[in-house]
């Protein structure tokens, strides 16, 4: 505890006297100051103990001197000491009647007692209290390392909130509660997911203090992480503000739980080299080696069925081409306002795709292997394998629907979309033989999510609809008109309904009756018309290849 008043007056050298203000001695003195101005208000900060002799002072005068103590009391001044026998031989009594008035607590110096003395009684006081401080916060210091050594983040926690006889929690990246500590704290800890949310829009490292009627404590946020981004948040709640002793144990707590959740750089770059080692081994259909080479950091992940995950920025999809044989390589760009309205991307859609899949696993304890197909912070394309049925998947799905909406609300309001928006492929479930096919799955749904302007694709469900959509594509419609352009030419000279007639019987299977009771004419005014459409295609109607062809061609021209 800091030296109050009273610790002063019960200091066996001081020889103090209380002459008024005898019921606030509890309070702290920060310093003791010697001023004999009329006004020394101008000088004060507050807290501090002024020592006078009253040379300057007309005592005898009760309106001035109540004044003089009332500018005191409204600068935070504590306490008043008078020094008898030097200028006066007792402290005058308007001086104390003042006092009494004000509620200042007035002390009576004798003549043996310096100033200095008092002076160096206050230092002394202060550098104790501080070197207490100092030295509960390296035990704290010391406890906190061994608890998140032995028992981890939540082991910290607990310590800590022991430390500031409180409570703390710690938020992931997302801003999801992870831990708190006791297990009561979780609802309070639930409450503030808004404002660690808005502590993360700001440069690393932040802080703010939360307050008010809403809440039962006064509560500090912290932000944790190394780099710009945060990676993760720490609040403390208490009844009161924080002290040197709690401020130490904070600050160590902060540092500790900083190197727990922000990873180094040469780890981080270990395991996304073990990562890339081991996708490149699945998709060349090597398994066992993968799971060898997984080892703990990502063996929990090939022992389930899983999904490959292939995700764009659309910057570099836009420049791709319908290929599945390596992502594109262009350089990103900025964030859309639908991708911002979604999550805070900070320019980097991939990145945050990638945080959002990995605090999933990573508050559900499941293992998530993540690849950027072109290395380092300039990768296009992301390749992410993630347990089927677990939170990253599911993740990523929300995640998906949510930036679906946001772009949809955007659109709405402007020409179009925006060349940086992310697309994602995602594969059905399967087993660490049948990865490279997995792949494929996710890069054929990418496909078609960056052709139907969407945000994520499920190979499933390509396969449960239908593959009319995709004659959408520019590419085919060309071919159905360089196909059917010879038969188009026919008809508009009026020589016959070549066209219409092939329709009708290909959508009858080859039914001569059928097809030529749809059109109105004889049967074999139909086969009349088929051998023509044969011989101005130069191709055989009884290929089951050329029936195809022809039938999605019409299907492609009648899309238009």
């Amino acid at each position: 505890m800091p030296p109050t008043l009273a610790s002063l007056v019960h200091h066996s050298a001081l020889k103090l006297t209380v002459r008024a203000g005898g019921d606030r001695l509890d309070v702290p003195v920060r310093w003791a100051h010697v001023s004999e101005l009329a006004d020394p208000v101008p000088y004060m900060e507050g807290g501090e103990l002024l020592l006078i002799t009253a040379l300057k002072l007309d005592v005898g005068d009760a309106e001035a001197m109540a004044r003089y103590v009332r500018r005191l009391v409204e600068a935070g001044v504590v306490g008043l000491g008078f020094a008898v026998g030097v200028a006066y031989d007792e402290v005058p009594q308007a001086l104390v009647d003042a006092a009494e008035h004000e509620g200042l607590p007035l002390l009576e110096v004798p003549r043996r007692t310096p100033f200095l003395a008092i002076s160096k009684a206050v230092s002394a006081a202060i550098a104790a209290d501080q070197y207490r401080a100092v030295t509960a916060g390296f035990a704290a210091q010391r406890e906190l390392t061994k608890q998140a050594l032995t028992d981890g983040p939540e082991g910290l926690l607990s310590s800590l909130a022991s430390q500031v006889d409180g409570w703390a929690a710690l938020y992931d990246a997302s801003g999801a509660v992870v831990a708190t500590a006791p297990e009561w704290a979780g609802r309070r800890a639930a409450r503030l997911t808004a404002d660690v949310e808005r502590l993360r829009e700001r440069p690393a490292p932040a802080s703010s203090v939360v307050g008010g009627p809403e809440h039962e404590d006064r509560v500090e946020l912290h932000s944790l992480g190394a780099g710009r981004r945060p990676r993760a948040a720490l609040a403390v709640g208490t009844a009161a503000t924080l002290g040197t002793a709690e401020r130490y144990a904070v600050h160590s707590a902060i540092a500790l739980l900083t190197l727990t959740t922000e990873r180094s750089r040469s780890l981080h770059a270990a395991e996304q080299r073990i990562g890339t080692a081991v996708l490149r081994m699945l998709l060349a259909g090597e398994p066992d080696h993968a799971r060898t080479v997984a080892g703990d950091l990502y063996g929990a992940l090939l022992d389930a069925p899983f999904r490959v995950i292939v995700a764009e920025s659309a910057s570099a999809a836009s420049a791709a081409r319908v290929q599945t044989d390596g992502p594109a390589r262009v350089p990103l760009g900025k964030p859309t306002a639908a991708t911002l309205a979604a999550a805070d991307t900070n320019g980097d859609p991939l990145g945050a795709l990638t945080e959002v899949v990995e605090s999933a696993a990573a508050r559900s304890g499941e293992a998530v292997l993540v690849v950027p197909e072109n290395g380092g912070g300039e990768g296009q394309r992301l390749v992410v394998l993630a347990t089927d049925g677990g939170a990253a998947v599911a993740a990523c799905s929300e995640y998906a629907a949510a930036l679906e909406a946001a772009r949809a609300g955007v659109r709405e309001q402007t020409a179009g979309g925006d060349e940086d928006e992310l697309v994602v492929g995602l594969s059905t479930p399967v087993g660490p033989i049948a990865a490279a096919a997995a792949y494929k799955q996710a890069e054929q749904a990418l496909s078609v999510a960056r052709r139907r302007g969407r945000v994520l694709v499920e190979h499933e469900q390509l396969a449960a609809g239908s593959v009319l959509p995709l004659l959408a594509d520019d590419a085919v419609k060309a071919f159905a008109d360089g196909l059917l352009r010879p038969l188009y030419e026919h008809d508009a000279t009026g020589r016959g309904d070549l066209v219409a007639s092939l329709r009708a019987w290909l959508s009858r299977h080859g039914q001569w009756d059928a097809a030529a009771a749809d059109l109105g004419v004889h049967r074999h005014t139909l086969r009349y018309r088929m051998r023509r459409v044969e011989e101005i295609l130069g191709r055989s109607l009884d290929d089951p290849d050329v029936r195809m062809e022809l039938w999605l061609a019409l299907k492609a021209t009648s899309a238009e």
